[in-house]
């Protein structure tokens, strides 16, 4: 009998901030609670409202000077327990807990609404899906290409998810909309380390390739608006993108280009490569990201592109742009910390900015995060805590920043250790 992975989903976080696009006529915002579970959120308002100056954006709590400073706080505080007290109610009678159901019973409502649009989507579950799909296959074997090896490997494939299904959430099916980015990762891990017989990790990423094109059923039959699980790289054609070097981000940064457009894209990129925010993340950065721990202050985000918070520190040069553009047009209607532009415009300018500074290659928001993670770990940063700051579920994820990493400490045992350690046979010198 294989060994039990136990499976948990983080506590919800729970973060109260500030409406300011719907501000009222005598200047006060409302406040609204995010709700947020592994990878999914949802929103609702705390039904009180309060003034901009009198809000609290480290503390996430009304200051003194408002006049009802007690009874929100209050309501805060009895909301942040009354979440807990029914989540904690949900996972006796869920396998998986959504924002959505938290929700639904906090407003007096059943944990799952189910509407008569819905009823195909209930009975169209992860499990019916495999069997649909290798009935249809299992009569086309022979033609097409479909093999009685294939159709063996299909089958395999939806016994391993059952046995996965039963053994980390004790169920024997799961609904499409119970799939979160995560669900990929923990096959993986349990193909590859908690079965009787592991398997290598060219034959689980099979296996995980074939759930893959399960899932996207339920995209076609608009069940899920997208594939939870597509950012799982199944083959060995990763791409490396090799990082800026510490220079290269420096010349950058000393560049004065003359033109507001281009220093405020210059800008952004240097925030990006010291925090390692995507470019969706830093678009919606606002000053309620930013908290203080320790005396410290930290920016924390979930990430758009997977609901896993970032954690990051504010170094000294990104503490100087927060301050540089806090009064900046754009910041004040956004309610942002950097003056982003669309993400196409973005890198359309960085293309200009790379010719100018003379770099020989092509400049893009996600190159900046790379350099942050290859930066971290160059220091001696952890991986565990760069996963962390990078908002990765999984250090599988992280790991992959690496491989650059790895080439150039080969290449640098080469030309530093190897040349004035060993002679051109292979033996070792005396160095005097």
């Amino acid at each position: 009998m294989c060994c039990v992975m136990n499976i948990k989903q983080e506590k919800p976080d729970l973060l109260f901030w500030l409406q300011r696009s719907k501000k009222r006529k005598d200047g006060k915002v409302p406040i609204s609670v995010r709700i947020t579970i592994d990878c999914a959120s949802r929103e609702l308002s705390l039904g009180a409202s309060v003034l901009p100056e009198h809000w609290d954006v480290e503390r996430k709590m009304v200051l003194r000077q408002d006049a009802d400073h007690r009874s929100i706080n209050t309501k805060i505080r009895k909301v942040s327990v009354d979440m807990e007290r029914i989540y904690d109610t949900l996972c006796l009678q869920y396998a998986v807990v959504t924002p959505e159901m938290v929700k639904n019973v906090y407003n007096g409502k059943s944990a799952v609404v189910v509407s008569a649009d819905m009823a195909d989507a209930e009975n169209f579950t992860l499990m019916v899906a495999f069997s649909e799909f290798i009935e249809r296959f299992a009569k086309m074997v022979g033609q097409d290409n479909r093999s009685d090896g294939t159709l063996r490997h299909w089958r395999s494939t939806k016994t391993k998810v059952l046995a996965f299904l039963e053994s980390q959430y004790r169920v024997t099916d799961i609904a499409f909309g119970e799939i979160r980015p995560a669900f990929a990762d923990e096959f993986y891990d349990y193909l590859t380390i908690y079965v009787d017989y592991p398997l290598a990790d060219p034959t689980a990423k099979k296996h995980i390739k074939k759930l893959k094109q399960i899932i996207k059923a339920g995209v076609k039959k608009q069940i899920i608006s997208a594939n939870p699980i597509a950012d799982f790289v199944c083959g060995g054609d990763l791409v490396d993108i090799p990082p800026l070097e510490l220079q290269q981000v420096f010349t950058i940064q000393q560049k004065d280009f003359g033109v507001d457009r281009l220093n405020e894209v210059r800008d952004a990129f240097i925030f990006q490569c010291f925090t390692g925010f995507a470019y969706q993340d830093i678009y919606a950065l606002s000053p309620e990201n930013i908290v203080l721990v320790d005396k410290e202050r930290w920016l924390i985000k979930d990430r758009g592109k997977t609901g896993v918070s970032e954690i990051v520190p504010i170094l000294p040069n990104v503490e100087e742009l927060i301050t540089k553009y806090k009064d900046h047009p754009k910041c004040k209607v956004r309610n942002a910390l950097m003056p982003v532009s669309s993400n196409t415009r973005y890198n359309g300018y960085l293309k200009e900015i790379a010719l100018i500074c003379g770099l020989d290659r092509e400049l893009n928001t996600h190159l900046a995060r790379h350099t942050f993670a290859d930066m971290m770990l160059n220091l001696g940063v952890p991986l565990e805590d760069v996963s962390k700051m990078l908002g990765h579920r999984s250090i599988r994820t992280t790991q992959r920043y690496c491989r650059v990493r790895k080439e150039r400490i080969s290449r640098n045992i080469n030309l530093f250790v190897r040349s004035k350690l060993f002679d051109e046979k292979g033996k070792l010198m005396l160095v005097g």
